[in-house]
């Protein structure tokens, strides 16, 4: 059984995923980003092992965190689920001067990454709307263009993309796969979302644990445990290198 830790799991497809792996038999960490959230997840989901608590909105917060990932112990896998919505209005600066979509979408994954013991499996959350992301790193902090949040988004998403795919290259030892869980009725989604809530949590679960041949794979893209085709950039060890050295400069640490 594995030991799996999910980011942004006080509830949506986070905790969802929890209870779908602790309900399989794998020990799971969930994590908060305040106290009053982790309570209440700890109310909604019992049987989890711990329920960390650190506020990804900043480089302090996220290092807290990979510091108490350490603390806890290795995991096989993390699922990295956190993340801001595409419904943002208007650019918000973190207490870095960063853009907090970028923070909590991009950096924190990869910080973590960088940061935390090595795990067997990573797996980040995309979505469809990465196939309208720009991976354009001339204003990624959105601080010469006029605010879109859509479009910051499906930026952060694609990025999301070429992280997992350019830690599959730099740690072949290590499946690290992105996924789109579909467009669903989380808070982020909103209720009007059209696909099946239900199948939401499951690809990213089944990659984080499954022993299934598709599912240890590592550099792909997948939607409801099938692979996903995605734009050749992504596959392009420089666009994978250039946000990786990005992320790099801006966190202070390598991922090598």
């Amino acid at each position: 059984m594995a030991h799996v830790l999910i980011t942004g799991s006080s509830d949506g497809l986070g905790l969802m995923a929890g209870r779908l792996l602790i309900d399989q038999g794998h020990t799971v960490t969930l994590h908060a980003r305040n106290e009053a959230r982790a309570a209440h997840v700890r109310e909604l989901l019992p049987a989890a092992e711990n329920v960390l608590v650190a506020d990804l909105g900043s480089l302090d917060g996220i290092r807290s965190l990979a510091a108490a990932a350490n603390t806890a112990g290795r995991f096989d896998a993390v699922i990295h689920n956190a993340g801001i919505g595409y419904r943002e209005p208007r650019r918000t600066e973190t207490v870095d001067g960063l853009s907090h979509l970028f923070t909590v979408n991009v950096l924190a994954p990869y910080l973590l990454t960088a940061l935390m013991t090595r795990p067997d499996r990573l797996v980040y959350l995309s979505s469809g709307l990465a196939r309208g992301g720009d991976a354009d790193l001339s204003d990624p902090q959105w601080t010469h263009r006029r605010w879109n949040g859509t479009q910051a988004y499906s930026d952060s998403k694609l990025f999301d993309v070429l992280l997992a795919f350019g830690v599959a290259r730099r740690w072949p030892d290590v499946l690290s796969n992105s996924v789109e869980p579909g467009w669903v009725a989380t808070k982020m989604g909103g209720t009007g979302a059209p696909d099946d809530l239900d199948l939401g949590p499951v690809t990213q679960a089944w990659l984080a644990v499954s022993d299934d041949k598709a599912a240890k794979a590592t550099g792909r893209h997948f939607y409801h445990q099938e692979e996903r085709f995605v734009s050749a950039e992504v596959h392009e060890a420089a666009v994978q290198d250039a946000l990786l050295d990005y992320c790099a400069e801006l966190t202070g640490a390598s991922i090598r």
